[in-house]
């Protein structure tokens, strides 16, 4: 399981001595267990679930190392991009953009998905059958440019 991983993971990362990991895990676990304990009653989250939640932290890394590289604190900015591969290294193989046009493609004409108007209803098509492969704003812009075309 994906959260036993993390835990041995981590256990190693302390072992070595290594602070950079140790934290990021230490960040990771901290952020399943909180979504674990979201809403109504307590659950173990699935592997799935727990992909997802990593996928949203390394995005929230993503996203400060690029503010943190535009308000010029570069040091700040190469932390969270180490972060980010760490985290990264838990995460599926994001797909190529080739990889990715076909499958949104398929997915758009599995469901008969076109024009603007179809936008919700194709996005969820497409995500579903991305599978969090790909971060949500590159299928949305592939989505978009398919339905315009």
């Amino acid at each position: 399981m994906l959260k036993e991983r993390l835990e041995s993971d981590l256990h190693d990362a302390m072992k070595a001595r290594d602070e950079l990991v140790t934290s990021t895990l230490r960040m990771a676990i901290a952020a399943v267990r909180n979504a674990e304990v979201a809403g109504k009653s307590a659950r173990e989250l699935s592997d799935d679930e727990i992909l997802s939640v990593l996928t949203k932290e390394a995005k929230k890394r993503r996203e400060a190392a690029d503010a943190f590289a535009g308000a010029g604190r570069e040091a700040q900015a190469a932390k969270e991009r180490a972060e980010e591969e760490v985290i990264a290294g838990y995460l599926p193989k994001q797909l190529s953009e080739e990889e990715l046009t076909g499958i949104v493609r398929e997915a758009l004409a599995a469901g008969g998905f076109s024009g603007p108007g179809s936008m919700g209803p194709a996005m969820k098509a497409a995500q579903a059958a991305v599978a969090g492969r790909a971060e949500g704003g590159r299928v949305a812009a592939i989505v978009k440019a398919q339905l315009l075309s």
